[in-house]
């Protein structure tokens, strides 16, 4: 019983991983744009371990058009299902890709 751990221990082992004000406000201006033209409708924020989403939705019911997921060390991805479309260090980058036509199959 010498393996016992404090839970204070275990969760400040954690890094949660945030948004920060920069990157909320290039991700809802990404998004109103687009819902001002009527492709996406709703979005959710999530916290997971090690990584921050930001999920964008035609309808509320469905699944996710894109996921755009934030990592340790300011990675950034986009994923459309389980497609990958864009990866780098850099937001803006990242978000480029939305700046031609995408199709969701």
């Amino acid at each position: 019983m010498d393996n016992l751990l404090r839970m204070q221990d275990v969760r400040s082992r954690r890094r949660v991983i945030t948004f920060d004000r920069r990157e909320l406000r290039q991700l809802l201006a990404l998004y109103s744009a687009r819902v001002v033209t009527g492709e996406w409708r709703d979005y959710a924020i999530d916290f997971r371990p090690g990584m921050a989403l930001f999920s964008i939705f035609r309808h509320t019911a469905e699944q996710p058009l894109f996921a755009i997921a934030k990592f340790a060390g300011a990675r950034w991805t986009v994923h459309a299902g389980p497609r990958r479309l864009a990866q780098g260090d850099d937001l803006g980058e990242v978000l480029s890709i939305f700046d031609r036509k995408l199709r969701v199959f």
